[in-house]
C-alpha cells in the first residue's frame, strides 16, 4: 500500500511537469507565430505591496461595450488599422463568423463591470513605475484562435517602453 502511494505521487508529478512544459511550449509558439497588435489602455493603481510594482491594465474597448448584453465568455472581434492599433467591432459567442481582415481575442466577463482579455497586469522592476506612467498601448500577441499574451507597454509613438 505504501508503494502505491508513492507511485501515485510520482505519476501526478510527471503529469504536472508534462502539462507545465506543454503550456510553456504553447506560449513560446504564440510569441513566435502570433501577430502583435496594440490596444489603447488606461492604467490603474501601479502598486502592490505583496507583489511588488505592477500596473493593472484596463483597455478602452471595454468602456464601449454594453455589458448587460454580453455573455460570460466569448470572442471580441477586432479590426486592426495600419498602425497595428486594434479597435473592437463586436462581441460574439464563437470564433466565427469573421469578415476578411478581422481578428479575434478571447474574453471573459466575471461580473457586470469588467471585461477581461487575460492580460490585465503588467509587472515591472521595483522603482521603475514612472517609466511606465506614459504608456498608451498594451502590446498583445494574438493567434488565429484568439489566444493572447502581453508583450509589453508602448508609448504614444507606438514604441516599446524598455
Amino acid at each position: 500500500m505504501k508503494n502505491l502511494k508513492w507511485y501515485l505521487i510520482l505519476i501526478n508529478l510527471v503529469a504536472l511537469l508534462i502539462y507545465f512544459n506543454y503550456s510553456v511550449l504553447k506560449k513560446e509558439d504564440l510569441l513566435d507565430s502570433g501577430e502583435l497588435i496594440l490596444f489603447r489602455l488606461a492604467p490603474v493603481d501601479p502598486r502592490s505591496l505583496m507583489q511588488g510594482d505592477y500596473m493593472t491594465l484596463r483597455y478602452d474597448f471595454s468602456d464601449n461595450i454594453d455589458k448587460s448584453k454580453i455573455q460570460k465568455r466569448g470572442y471580441c472581434v477586432l479590426q486592426v488599422d495600419g498602425n497595428n492599433v486594434a479597435k473592437a467591432i463586436r462581441l460574439q459567442p464563437k470564433s466565427t463568423p469573421l469578415h476578411p481582415r478581422e481578428k479575434i481575442i478571447k474574453y471573459n466577463s466575471p461580473n457586470e463591470w469588467t471585461t477581461n482579455i487575460g492580460t490585465e497586469s503588467y509587472f515591472f522592476e521595483e522603482g521603475k513605475a514612472e517609466k511606465y506612467e506614459n504608456a498608451v498601448y498594451g502590446g498583445i500577441v494574438i493567434d488565429t484562435e484568439g489566444n493572447s499574451l502581453l508583450l509589453g507597454l508602448y508609448d504614444d509613438k507606438r514604441q516599446k517602453i524598455d
